[in-house]
């Protein structure tokens, strides 16, 4: 009989998630390191040690690191903050586990929220739900920007300290309190995504959004996540895409006009993918430009605001390029796409994502040298903020590009993914 682990919690938590093996833990904590930007690795022996009976308090990085692992406290893992009798174990918890979160989110807050967040035992304070939208919100333009390793370790501390006060807070507070947490999980998911994190990362946390969403009644946004994980199924997998962008667009809520668009286009790429024929893809087409036409004036993009506020004529063209191009009219969606990069206003994540793709279409449509000059402008836009689907699009692009690996444009493009992945 094998002997009982002396960290329970840790060794379960573990099992839970595939990881069989103290070596699967060291793997997949290198994995999780990468994608959240930190440089640092471990081995078996530190494994075994967190499954010892005195596992100790991992330094400020490796939190960071197994809390984006499991999604959950360090605490629910088995390890105890030092200095804590057993006694007093039970306030250690929710107060650390809320500092952790408030160290990576209050900087991106003024003064007075900085303020209201140390003092967050104040669980009958409504403003305090304001500021964790704020903050979220100020997430989601950092990662516009910056891309998503800047933001993720500060989105993965929001949904901990909203998942924490949530279990304090009173009857009234909590439905609010999980709405935002609903949108700062869908968040984290898609950060996740976009760094190359692990695929079940990404479903811990869409699943946890469609948990809040669904407690909360929030029927839209339990739509939208089902958007969301679409969008992040691999276009190998286009039969699973297709059933979750057809129930978010069809199923028994009914979404803003903007998202309905955008899960409309979704099923669009979906049917496209799966080999539906021509006059499907397009009717379903058509019925995004009608829900897109019922929608009120657009208002800028946000986590907080309604949903897909920001969805615009031209993002809803770029994305109907992408069905066209897999559907096999290459020429069709190159041509849509460098209509609406020339004239959209794109976010700078959302033109290396369509960029990317115009370089795929120009590549499919036979034409190699535009292709990878093309894709050197996606590239210049994408590689410094580690826009994950961007590069991944670029990189479908080369290896579509090999034929014509002889060729300066071609060879100069491989050579520089082949660089920024070394």
């Amino acid at each position: 009989m094998s002997k009982a682990p002396g960290n329970p919690a840790f060794h379960a938590a573990r099992l839970e998630r595939g990881w069989h093996s103290q070596a699967d833990v060291a793997r997949a904590y290198a994995a999780h390191a990468a994608a959240l930007g930190e440089h640092s690795d471990i081995d078996v022996r530190q494994v075994r040690r967190w499954e010892s009976a005195k596992p100790g308090w991992p330094n400020t990085h490796t939190r960071r690191v197994l809390r984006a692992m499991f999604g959950l406290p360090l605490e629910q893992l088995g390890f105890l903050p030092p200095h804590r009798t057993p006694a007093a174990r039970e306030d250690a918890v929710r107060r650390r586990s809320l500092l952790q979160g408030v160290l990576g989110i209050a900087p991106l807050l003024g003064p007075s929220g900085r303020d209201r967040l140390a003092h967050a035992r104040r669980y009958d304070d409504r403003a305090l739900v304001g500021h964790l939208g704020s903050a979220l919100d100020e997430l989601a333009r950092a990662d516009g920007s910056a891309g998503p390793r800047q933001a993720l370790p500060a989105a993965t501390d929001l949904v901990a300290v909203i998942e924490q006060l949530a279990r304090e807070a009173s009857s009234s507070l909590r439905p609010d309190l999980l709405r935002v947490g609903a949108r700062a999980a869908e968040f984290t998911a898609w950060l996740h995504r976009d760094a190359g994190a692990p695929a079940h990362v990404t479903v811990f946390f869409h699943d946890r959004a469609v948990e809040w969403a669904t407690v909360t009644g929030d029927a839209p946004m339990h739509a939208y996540v089902l958007l969301r994980k679409a969008q992040a199924t691999d276009r190998h997998d286009a039969a699973r895409m297709l059933d979750l962008a057809h129930a978010a667009a069809n199923g028994p809520w009914k979404l803003p006009p903007r998202a309905q668009a955008e899960a409309l286009q979704q099923e669009a790429r979906a049917l496209a993918l799966t080999g539906a024929p021509s006059d499907t893809v397009a009717r379903t087409l058509d019925a995004a430009h009608h829900a897109l036409g019922r929608a009120g004036r657009a208002e800028p993009a946000s986590c907080t605001g309604p949903l897909c506020a920001g969805y615009t004529l031209d993002r809803l063209m770029a994305q109907s390029a992408i069905s066209h191009r897999e559907a096999g009219q290459p020429a069709r969606a190159a041509d849509l796409l460098r209509q609406h990069l020339a004239h959209g206003t794109f976010a700078p994540r959302d033109r290396a994502f369509f960029t990317a793709h115009l370089s795929g279409a120009l590549a499919a449509a036979g034409e190699p040298d535009q292709a990878a000059a093309t894709g050197m402008s996606a590239l210049s836009l994408a590689a410094a903020p580690g826009f994950g689907q961007a590069l991944g699009e670029l990189r479908r692009t080369a290896s579509e590009l090999r034929a014509h690996a002889r060729r300066p444009a071609v060879r100069e493009l491989r050579q520089a993914l082949t660089a920024l992945t070394a």
